[in-house]
């Protein structure tokens, strides 16, 4: 097996320190550095990502090619001392925004998120697309036996409830009476569990895009105001609106309809916070891809609402390869209110990139001094940032794939890059990018788009040309 390198990149001077196998430097003072414990002779090439956006977002790059877990590294995995869960658990749902705990990533943080992961797995495997099917589009299987048909038997976890959702558009829709669609599921920890948790667990996972309503709904990029607390509108927190229509919506059509996600997802929680209630307990949300927004909208809905602060309740989101959900608005009002939400996002990833491809956290304000007229309708990431970096020729659409991002989770592999090329050819186009803005901002003339579908295509160019 080939030896490799740890690699740290000197921002300011683009510059590599190379250390070998065998030495372990010191803590080093760059931000948003993250290393995985290694399971097997080969290390984990590391890079490190600036965070360019939010003081709160640290990058974790791992570079690979192939996710595939092998039994000895699951082996070594369990052979490994394992840190309780019990006495850190309100760290891991994110207390303290994870400070600490991904610089480096925390062995028992990784494990937490691979379980999340797998959680949301579980939706997909157990999605029936079979068009012949009696349950086509719904679960294949009953609350009692769904984690145990997709391999989950010993989670420690009961399916509670079932959720379904459909987005407010008229559009012709795959074979079926209805347009609602199992979304997802609410399950609590069992007794058992609760002994290795350290408290009464909450757990609401989402899966990603599959209907057309819901491709739809993905491409619905026009911000909305949320207003999802009557007594205050808060016009100028706005999300997706077609996240929001999926949220929102019921079958006010049919008689028989369900409730809209929303409703039935705030029921079962009051719910179950009322029978728990008196117990440590806590709201884990997952999701991958459009379900990830959901799982953050839920998350802000809660805290808006105030469903979990008289009991003192942490809500905690994990999102996999999620798209931006609102505006500046809305992510300075889930900070007010202690939203956590932990993002684990490939770099390559152009799902993450979206809505708000252009106009973004990155280009609101130009040098710290210049203020775009529509700051306030940019598209804004919320939470803390994990990037992973993984790439393959031969099946590009891994980089969206959640079973990829599990797997390189579990077990990092690594490959060279030439990270000097990289960094130098993103400096360039980002800064090609801001002259151009910045010439437009301050000019009179009216707007016009060349110069921004210009850079945009140099960005897809750079994109191309990493990968050739």
């Amino acid at each position: 097996m080939a030896s490799s390198t740890i690699q740290i990149l000197n921002t300011k001077t683009n510059n590599h320190v190379v250390f070998s196998d065998n030495f372990r430097p010191r803590r080093p003072q760059y931000f948003g550095q993250v290393s995985l414990p290694m399971k097997t002779e080969t290390t984990s090439s590391v890079r490190q990502l600036s965070s360019s956006y939010s003081s709160s977002s640290v990058a974790a790059t791992f570079l690979a090619t192939t996710t595939t877990t092998t039994a000895a590294a699951a082996a070594i995995e369990t052979r490994r001392p394992q840190p309780k869960l019990a006495n850190r658990w309100r760290d891991i749902q994110g207390s303290n925004n994870w400070e600490d705990l991904v610089d480096p990533l925390d062995p028992l943080l990784r494990r937490e998120i691979i379980r999340c992961g797998e959680f949301v797995s579980a939706c997909y495997k157990a999605f029936d697309l079979d068009p012949s099917s009696k349950r086509y589009l719904n679960c294949k299987y009953g609350k009692r036996n769904m984690l145990r048909e997709v391999g989950l038997e010993n989670s420690g976890y009961e399916v509670t409830k079932y959720i379904y959702a459909t987005p407010d558009i008229n559009i012709p829709v795959q074979t079926g009476a209805d347009c609602s669609r199992w979304i997802g599921y609410v399950a609590v920890s069992s007794d058992e569990a609760v002994r290795r948790l350290g408290r009464r667990d909450v757990l609401i996972t989402f899966r990603g895009t599959v209907t057309n309503p819901e491709w739809i709904a993905n491409f619905m990029s026009s911000l909305t105001p949320a207003r999802l607390d009557p007594h205050y509108p808060r016009p100028d927190v706005k999300v997706e609106s077609g996240f929001l229509s999926l949220y929102t919506s019921d079958e006010s059509s049919s008689k028989f309809g369900p409730e809209s996600c929303r409703e039935q997802l705030l029921s079962e929680i009051s719910r179950l916070i009322s029978k728990y209630r008196g117990e440590e307990l806590s709201i884990t949300l997952a999701g991958h891809s459009m379900g990830s927004s959901l799982a953050v909208l839920l998350a802000y809905d809660i805290a808006e609402l105030g469903l979990a602060k008289n009991d003192n309740i942490p809500v905690a989101v994990f999102s996999f390869g999620g798209p931006r959900v609102g505006n500046s608005g809305f992510k300075k009002r889930c900070e007010e209110l202690g939203v956590k939400v932990l993002r684990v996002v490939n770099v390559n990833d152009p799902i993450t990139k979206m809505p708000g491809v252009l106009f973004n956290e990155n280009f609101r304000v130009l040098g710290g001094r210049y203020e775009f007229p529509w700051s306030c309708s940019c598209y804004t990431h919320v939470g803390v940032e994990l990037v992973l970096d993984f790439f393959n020729m031969q099946n590009p659409s891994c980089v969206h794939d959640l079973e990829t991002y599990i797997g390189l989770l579990k077990c990092p592999k690594t490959v060279d890059q030439d990270v000097d090329q990289i960094s130098q050819r993103v400096n360039m186009i980002g800064e090609e990018f801001f002259n151009r803005a910045k010439d437009f901002i301050l000019s009179a003339q009216n707007f016009n788009m060349l110069p921004w579908l210009i850079a945009a295509g140099s960005m897809v160019n750079l994109v191309q040309s990493q990968r050739t």
